[in-house]
């Protein structure tokens, strides 16, 4: 099962690093998907990167057990739990986000004295910050280092659950810092359908407004997709804490880590199918400027006429 398991998380590190460093390419290539939303979308994919080329390495010496020194395996167990942190909270950024651009009023002339670029990136550096404390805590005392090691020698065997209580797995990574802010976005993401409806029932939905609840649609898919991937593991854990006589399978919780760095590669998938504009644009540049396939060069489509207002609002955007 070890071997399997290592296999399989070798093979998706290398698709997740891939297809994430396809979408940061993509971006900074094409000019026209420069706006505030993708620039979050870029710095989710920067940190499903960080789960390819470090956490799910660490995650396979993890689950070999190997005896390590104690810090050595802390920072081993630790990096993951950065990753995951700060996806969720910028995924909580993304919905607020989205949810100012519905709720502003006349958004042309609003939205770009609220939402500026600089402010963007402060909010991003201090999802890092935030995820880092929480991540690295265990750094801090907060581990079972007198009850997993050899006091004398600082060895010892080198696990998820060595390392951490399941009290801090269960109370707070889980209900705190995971389970939380999805409640929050659930109810922001309830409030944008309610506000679009309700404009739906007074008036048509003009464009500007279906684009933006067609996003909201796709960001609330990764929302559910997050869930999806990361609920298994945490149940787990509740089960082990709650339950400490039931029989537990080592090989189930093999499959609830796969399926947890699994995330890490659904959510470019997610948002490269469902915006049209960036998945002609991934594709174009996998075929022409990975594979070079000349004749398969593909852009982003012709460029439609598209009245001044219009020009306005995606300049804002």
């Amino acid at each position: 099962m070890d071997i399997s398991f290592v296999v399989l998380e070798s093979i998706l590190a290398v698709a997740i690093i891939t297809i994430n460093l396809l979408v940061c390419v993509t971006i900074y290539l094409h000019k026209e998907l420069r706006c505030i939303t993708n620039y979050l979308i870029v710095s989710l994919a920067v940190a499903d990167l960080g789960v390819g080329a470090l956490a799910i390495p660490f995650s396979m010496v993890l689950s070999m057990e190997y005896t390590l020194y104690f810090y050595t395996c802390l920072f081993l167990t630790c990096f993951p739990l950065v990753t995951t942190q700060f996806s969720i909270l910028l995924l909580l950024v993304i919905a607020i986000h989205t949810h100012l651009k519905v709720k502003l009023p006349n958004r042309q002339v609003i939205y770009p004295l609220h939402v500026k670029k600089h402010w963007v990136i402060f909010i991003v550096a201090f999802c890092w910050l935030l995820s880092l404390l929480i991540g690295l805590s265990p750094m801090m005392g907060w581990n079972q280092f007198h009850y997993s090691r050899d006091p004398v020698e600082n060895l010892g065997r080198c696990s998820f659950t060595s390392i951490f209580c399941l009290e801090f797995l269960v109370y707070f990574i889980f209900l705190i810092c995971t389970l939380l802010p999805l409640v929050a976005m659930l109810g922001i993401y309830g409030d944008i359908f309610r506000v679009v409806r309700d404009h739906f029932r007074s008036q048509p939905l003009w464009p500007a407004k279906r684009k933006e609840m067609q996003m909201a649609c796709t960001l609330l898919l990764l929302v559910g997709v997050f869930f999806i991937c990361w609920m298994p593991l945490h149940m787990i854990y509740c089960i082990q804490l709650l339950c400490p006589s039931c029989e537990q399978y080592e090989f189930l919780e093999h499959l609830a880590v796969l399926l947890s760095h699994l995330n890490s590669l659904a959510n470019p998938l997610v948002y490269a199918l469902r915006k049209k504009n960036l998945g002609l644009a991934l594709r174009s540049v996998f075929l022409y400027r990975v594979l070079h396939w000349p004749s398969m060069k593909i852009c982003c489509g012709p460029s439609p006429k598209i009245h001044p207002q219009a020009e306005v609002r995606k300049h804002h955007s």
